[in-house]
């Protein structure tokens, strides 16, 4: 009779067929935003050990009938399985401590009650075996670097980077033309005036081993790639430049 108490038990606390519809859970009461908040200050793992330990905390209830014949171990288990609940809401660092000290008093109860064939084999092994996971996972337990605040939103982020921004210094005109980048020189042509386009794509090519159609068209500004084509043709027909490679791929450098 004593072996078939925990079974008996998880029986009972079964719903019945006629309220098993209208019953309301209450397995994610423990996610409720405030209490997730407040409570577990939005720690996931701190939530996945309270339902352990009231799980467990469940089980003990189940078996304490057990321990009719020893009023003071029944009384010592019922203790331990409110310091369970109890321990398991309590702020990460006490809560580790209190739990630990709760699973050790109970895991010794279990011995106890064993040794003295208050419960069976099969009922002490299975709280057994859940103390030592609830134990495992309060020594393994970490608290989380960062907090789990809300996310802010892009008009948040834009509001906050525009108040961080520095207001721009005045700053002259003269020293603000000083502190322009320079850009490359090479004279900005014109389609009529060929000697001076001429000169700024020998002057281009010169300053590098060589150069190809398309880096010179960059360069010399106000002319298209054709027209820097045709001109290349020129210089290279009149002797001044040397062509290598064909087409895209040809490269010009300065004899």
């Amino acid at each position: 009779m004593r072996h078939r108490l925990l079974a008996q038990g998880q029986a009972d606390d079964q719903p019945s067929a006629s309220t098993k519809g209208s019953a309301k859970p209450q397995d994610d009461f423990v996610l409720e935003k405030s209490i997730f908040n407040n409570i577990f200050e939005k720690d996931i793992q701190r939530v996945f050990m309270y339902k352990k330990a009231e799980r467990l905390a469940k089980a003990i209830h189940l078996i304490a009938p057990a321990f009719a014949e020893a009023p003071s171990l029944r009384n010592r288990i019922d203790a331990i399985a409110v310091g369970l609940v109890d321990a398991a809401i309590l702020p990460p660092s006490a809560a580790r401590t209190a739990l630990s000290r709760e699973l050790l008093t109970l895991s010794s109860v279990l011995a106890i009650a064993r040794t003295g064939s208050l419960l069976s084999p099969m009922n002490a092994d299975l709280i057994s075996k859940e103390t030592h996971f609830l134990l495992q996972e309060v020594a393994a337990y970490e608290e989380p670097r960062l907090a789990l605040d809300d996310v802010p939103s892009l008009s948040d982020i834009a509001k906050s980077a525009v108040k961080q921004r520095p207001a721009p210094a005045a700053v002259s005109e003269p020293r603000r033309e000083a502190e322009r980048p320079q850009p490359v020189k090479v004279a900005e042509v014109s389609k009529g005036h060929l000697k001076d386009r001429r000169e700024s794509i020998l002057s281009f090519i010169g300053s590098k081993e060589a150069a190809s159609i398309k880096d010179i068209a960059r360069m010399v500004r106000g002319v298209s790639e054709k027209t820097v084509q045709r001109e290349l043709a020129t210089l290279v027909s009149e002797g001044v430049l040397a062509k290598k490679g064909e087409r895209r791929w040809s490269l010009y450098s300065v004899i």
